[in-house]
Parts: structure tokens; C-alpha cells; sequence
């Protein structure tokens, strides 16, 4: 499995509650060895600070070679990272950013609000589900813009999480195999 991405570092980055043994970050990372969990001191009681300063001795450590794959609350911890104008990296696989301004945004969640909606500065692609209950596809679609990001809507997929099931989710590969090229 993904032999394009044999000399990248990819940095998998869940949302709260970490992913589950079923989710498709979870069976990326254990088909493949180069790709590699950057593990949260707290996965329930999430402080974007803290999570960003974990996220950037993740990348110094990886390299600008990385590659991240952000799901849900990673995402909005990636672009507080990316707004603090820290290292450079490859490019980021965005996948259901939620709102942090939404109804079913949780309380556990402190300071990814405000959203940074200015450029980042690698390749990036959004991935926005038509029915994700934690963001609409509107909220996604300006963030991808805001972003610079490409924007992928593949339906009715949830919060294209496990609850999903996507598996090994083959499409959301191939689309982190396009940010390796």
C-alpha cells in the first residue's frame, strides 16, 4: 500500500477521543509503517495550544517531507499551526472540519475558535461530507477557500469517520497519494 509515498513521512492526526480501531486513519497507519500516529497528551480535554505545540515537534522531527492527514479537530489544530507560520511541510490531507461555532461542536474542545481563514502555506485538500453533522457543507467550502485548499465533496458520508464505514476509505488515499506528486 501506497508505495507513492515511500519517501514521505505522513503524520496522521486524529480529532477528540483519538480514532478507533476501525477508522480509516487507524488502518492507513497500520498497513503502512511510514505512516505514523502523533499522539495527543489529552484526546478527550483537547487545548489547541497544546495540541499545536505537539503537532510542531511532530513536523521538526518528520521533516519538510511530511505529510498530514488530519481528521475533524486535527484540522483545526493544523491551521492554528499553519497560521503561527511554523515549518514547512509537503502538504495536508483535510478531512471533515468541523465548526467551532456549531451546535454539536464539543464543550471538551478549548481554543480552536476562531478558525484561521487565511492561506496556508503547502498544498492542501478539504474533504467535506453532505451530511457531517459537526460542520455544514457551506462552513467547509469557505474554508477550503479561505485555505487555498482544493475541495472534495464525496457525498452522504457522515463525519467520514468509522461510524462511516469507509474501511480503509481507498478514495482518501488516493487523494493523499495526489499531495505526494
Amino acid at each position: 500500500m501506497c508505495t507513492e509515498l515511500m519517501d514521505t513521512s505522513v503524520l496522521i492526526l486524529p480529532g477528540i477521543g483519538n480514532s478507533g480501531p476501525e477508522h480509516w486513519q487507524t488502518l492507513w497507519e497500520k498497513a503502512n509503517p511510514a505512516f505514523v500516529r502523533v499522539e495527543q497528551r489529552d484526546w478527550n480535554q483537547p487545548v489547541c495550544g497544546e495540541w499545536v505545540e505537539v503537532l510542531d515537534d511532530a513536523v521538526k522531527i518528520a521533516g519538510s517531507h511530511a505529510i498530514l492527514v488530519a481528521h475533524s479537530l486535527a484540522c483545526l489544530m493544523v491551521t492554528h499551526w499553519a497560521a503561527g507560520g511554523n515549518r514547512k511541510i509537503k502538504g495536508v490531507l483535510l478531512v471533515a472540519p468541523p465548526n467551532p461555532e456549531g451546535e454539536s461542536f464539543p464543550k471538551e474542545a478549548v481554543g480552536f475558535s476562531p478558525v484561521p481563514m487565511k492561506r496556508l502555506g503547502f498544498p492542501s485538500i478539504v474533504v467535506a461530507s453532505s451530511n457531517d453533522p459537526y460542520a455544514t457543507i457551506e462552513f467547509a467550502k469557505s474554508c477550503a477557500a479561505a485555505w487555498g485548499s482544493r475541495f472534495v465533496k464525496p457525498g452522504a458520508l457522515g463525519h467520514i469517520n468509522a461510524e462511516s464505514g469507509l474501511g480503509e476509505w481507498p478514495e482518501g488515499l488516493s487523494l493523499l497519494q495526489s499531495l505526494s506528486v
